[in-house]
């Protein structure tokens, strides 16, 4: 039986520019590649509830693979953006995350775009959907205060995010570490180093720890207490999963906040 080369991927009832987003978000980070980013699938066609992509054939990474894939997830960072919250360059279409919207900004004060435009407003959907408490949310408002009063604010320049990177957006073929299907924007690059943590990227220490060379090597180290900081940059992805998949996420959420609370004096 013949495997094809590419997948198509399709959706009845995509909203207006539901694919294209994609697309325009793996050309962007697809530019940072010739400057030794990761690899990114190539897309063959996209259109209205429909995109075309390269068929990546997936095998178990090596540990010289994810060497290779933090250190060059380091220079598709370096590839920076235009502001904190700032969609691919080129693309003015709506921006989403899964299937839910994602706020697009233009922020240069990171605390202000994260705590306003990328936790805030799925934490107002997770209250509705009965996934965060009452007090949970007190808490968890009561963090994102503290973010966007710069409380974690540093000189760090926009970076280029993938913006979803769990382990499932993260193929492993004979060649490395493929990225797929991001939320592309312009954020703070712990907020992906968080996200591969959040959901157990293979042989992750590796990957985290060639970052951290390959970040040192080329005059970028990563702000000192960067781990500590992890639940701060979790805040994201748990509230776009405590908005749509369940209680525990809700919980995961306010006890990362918790967390960003007791790193402040």
């Amino acid at each position: 039986m013949l495997v094809p080369d590419t997948i198509t991927k399709t959706r009845a009832d995509a909203p207006a520019g539901f694919f294209e987003a994609e697309s325009a978000g793996l050309a962007w980070l697809a530019r940072a590649t010739a400057l030794g980013g990761v690899r990114v699938v190539r897309v063959l066609r996209v259109a209205p509830g429909l995109i075309e992509l390269e068929r990546v054939d997936e095998t178990h990474p090596t540990r010289d693979q994810a060497d290779a894939f933090g250190a060059a997830l380091v220079h598709t960072h370096s590839a920076g953006a235009a502001a904190f919250g700032s969609p691919p360059e080129g693309y003015a279409g709506a921006l989403f995350i899964g299937r839910r919207p994602l706020v697009s900004a233009r922020q240069t004060r990171w605390g202000r775009f994260y705590a306003r435009d990328r936790v805030l407003p799925f934490v107002r959907i997770a209250v509705e959907a009965g996934s965060v408490t009452e007090r949970e949310e007190r808490v968890i408002r009561s963090a994102c205060a503290r973010i966007e009063a710069g409380d974690f604010d540093d000189a760090e320049p926009p970076a280029r995010l993938h913006g979803d990177l769990w382990t499932g957006n993260v193929l492993w073929s004979a060649d490395g570490a493929v990225l797929i299907d991001p939320a592309a924007h312009g954020g703070h690059r712990e907020t992906d180093l968080a996200m591969l943590d959040l959901f157990g990227l293979p042989n992750l220490e590796r990957v985290l720890a060639a970052y951290e060379r390959e970040a040192q090597a080329t005059g970028e180290p990563l702000r000192a207490g960067w781990r500590e900081r992890v639940p701060v940059h979790q805040l994201h992805p748990l509230a776009v999963h405590a908005a749509g998949h369940g209680r525990s996420y809700g919980v995961a959420l306010a006890e990362a906040a918790e967390r960003t609370l007791a790193l402040i004096p």
